[in-house]
């Protein structure tokens, strides 16, 4: 019987009550969630960036139906919840358009302050960020879980050289915006910044110097996204084995290659 696979779904939930098949990657987002507090990840289009963001929002959320059966449930015994801010930059025209990112922002704000019922504090975009986290830790007594998806979706749209300018612009506007969270270091459990480049992110979290980089770790051979080899092999084997019979290309290497490809630095 064919595999289910979640072709373009990027919501945890939908994957686990789908039925779709599932890599249990809840050891390492337990461990990613526990032994730090500021993580910044770059990798390409389609390696899973939104659905790790979508699960951590669930394990944050308190959401243990969603992980029966997986290691997260062997491993937490509190779920223990948080307020979740989750920005996606993913959707929007950026192209040479300052004000769509602004209109983003400003959407994002109105509609988080409007779930958690509190009022809109801050002459700049930034400083009501910073206030809205500083209200919910208030309101709640919790501190407050912070996940950006495609922090540089606005700077790749604007990457041509005649767009310099706007670029710039752009820059400066989430370089405000982002170095908010490190003034409200005490209101915060956790946070996440996810993206395609990292050519941008010395510049704009030069405020948030303590973050730290999650890829892929050469010393232990493991993925935050992504899969190994034996990973594919084993729960792809099926799907893999016709198309790759076709082009005379063994199994094993096609599953090294895949492996291969994942290795982003």
């Amino acid at each position: 019987m064919a595999l289910k696979l979640p072709l373009g779904v990027q919501t945890f939930e939908d994957v686990i009550k789908g039925g779709y098949v599932y890599i249990d990657k809840t050891a390492l987002i337990h461990q990613l969630a526990n032994d730090g507090k500021y993580y910044f990840l770059s990798r390409p289009r389609r390696f899973g960036k939104s659905l790790l963001l979508s699960t951590l929002d669930a394990y944050f959320s308190g959401r243990s139906d969603l992980f029966r059966g997986l290691a997260m449930e062997q491993l937490e015994s509190e779920w223990p919840t948080h307020p979740v801010l989750r920005l996606d930059l993913n959707t929007g025209d950026y192209d040479g358009n300052i004000d769509a990112l602004h209109s983003k922002l400003v959407d994002f704000l109105e509609n988080q302050e409007r779930i958690f019922g509190v009022g809109a504090r801050g002459d700049s975009l930034g400083d009501r960020f910073g206030n809205l986290i500083q209200d919910i830790h208030d309101k709640t007594g919790k501190q407050v879980v912070v996940l950006v998806d495609e922090y540089d979706k606005p700077l790749i749209a604007n990457v041509e050289r005649d767009k310099a300018d706007v670029q710039s612009r752009l820059r400066g506007m989430l370089k405000a915006f982002y170095g908010n969270v490190k003034t409200m270091d005490s209101c915060i459990r956790f946070a996440l910044f996810t993206g395609v480049s990292r050519f941008s992110h010395v510049s704009i979290f030069s405020d948030l110097n303590n973050l730290t980089i999650k890829a892929y770790d050469r010393r232990t051979d493991t993925y935050t996204l992504g899969l190994p080899n034996l990973e594919v092999k084993q729960a792809f084997s099926q799907n893999l084995l016709p198309i790759y019979s076709r082009i005379a290309v063994a199994l094993d290497d096609a599953t090294r290659n895949i492996a291969a490809w994942q290795r982003v630095e």
